[in-house]
């Protein structure tokens, strides 16, 4: 009988966020799978757990994914962790659990620390719809084409990115959504050192061009706003029956196709029509 594979999210900073429940499921698991086995291997030592460590990560996902699976078909138990926050999430944990679909394994996740979640719950920022862009490739041309699509996203952004590659990343935010776009850069979160910066891109370049960035960092930018459509006027109202009149359409098909196209009733663009005769 094949084993289950457990998502265990781990303290984005502050030890004390692991829950019971976390804890619990890595006491019982077989082995744990780890982003990186020293990062994991301090956070049992803090919780007093011994427990077998394989590596899992971006450049051994596709050997290591197998041979985990493998263990887990023989009946094992696996936890899978991130070095930070609820694996799979921007992170090589996804493939292993489409494998996991993929043979019809179960796979159970732990709620818990996410850093997206937590900076956007602070940032002071739009919440009630979002979307999670990750990290920006470190490819500029790839970035830009990643930022150009997002121009007319309305919904609220979410982007992790490092200290070293900050600044870049927000000159060509400004490039592509103006200086002018709110933005909350949070970091170091549940740390001593937590910040929550709100400010506008222009002058987030401005205070790193200053002083220089540390700490990993969660960009929350604000969506494109709304755009307001005027209001069509009588005057193009009839200028649109009498643009539909030219192309052979019958007055009362004029008027109906017009009223439809600029959203105004009938009997006012069928009087608009009766003016210009």
């Amino acid at each position: 009988m094949a084993g289950m594979l457990y998502l265990v999210p781990t303290p984005i900073g502050n030890l004390g966020d692991i829950s019971k429940r976390a804890r619990e499921t890595l006491e019982s698991a077989d082995f744990i799978a780890a982003e990186d086995t020293r990062v994991t291997l301090k956070l049992l030592n803090h919780l007093e757990l011994k427990k077998p460590l394989v590596s899992y990560y971006e450049h051994n996902k596709s050997f290591k994914g197998e041979k985990i699976l493998d263990r887990i078909l023989s009946g094992e138990t696996c936890a899978l962790v991130s070095d930070a926050g609820s694996p799979a999430i921007s992170d090589p944990g996804e493939d292993l659990v489409k494998q996991c679909a993929a043979a019809g394994i179960t796979v159970c996740a732990i709620p818990g620390p996410c850093a997206a979640i937590t900076a956007l719950s602070i940032s002071g920022q739009s919440t009630g719809r979002f979307c999670f862009e990750g990290f920006l490739s470190t490819a500029k041309k790839s970035r830009r084409e990643h930022l150009d699509s997002l121009k007319g996203e309305q919904r609220t952004m979410i982007f992790y990115e490092a200290p070293h590659k900050l600044l870049n990343t927000l000159q060509d935010m400004a490039e592509a959504f103006g200086p002018d776009r709110p933005i909350s850069l949070c970091r170091e979160l549940t740390k001593l050192h937590e910040e929550v910066v709100r400010t506008t891109l222009g002058e987030a370049i401005a205070k790193y061009t200053e002083t220089a960035p540390k700490g990993e960092f969660v960009l929350i930018l604000a969506g494109a706003p709304e755009e307001v459509k005027e209001a069509p006027s009588e005057a193009d109202a009839a200028a649109r029956v009498k643009e539909l009149l030219s192309q052979g359409l019958s007055r009362k098909d004029a008027v109906k196709q017009t009223a439809t196209e600029l959203g105004l009733p009938k009997n006012t663009v069928y009087a608009l029509a009766l003016e210009e005769e």
